[in-house]
């Protein structure tokens, strides 16, 4: 099974963030993924990998995902012929 990683900054306070997406994307993907949350305290981190490759860095990406292109780029590596209905509009 794959695991979602989301590594995010505890000195930001994106501990609310970090399980918004993972609740997002375990209420999307069910039992095809694991989510892990990994508190940082490396001055600004958020990143998101799903078994170590790069989904999303904010430093690098600019910013957060918004959930439909973070549910786009999981889907596209674990099942590509995967509908998400109203986000693949």
């Amino acid at each position: 099974m794959p695991n979602l990683e989301i590594t995010y900054c505890i000195g930001c306070n994106w501990l609310l963030r970090a399980g918004w997406y993972a609740q997002e994307c375990l209420s999307t993907f069910g039992t095809a993924i694991s989510v892990t949350l990994i508190p940082d305290d490396t001055g600004g981190v958020f990143r998101i990998s799903l078994d170590g490759t790069p989904i999303w860095d904010r430093k690098r990406d600019g910013g957060f995902p918004d959930i439909r292109t973070l549910k786009q780029r999981i889907r596209n590596l674990i099942e590509p012929d995967l509908s998400l209905g109203h986000l693949d509009r």
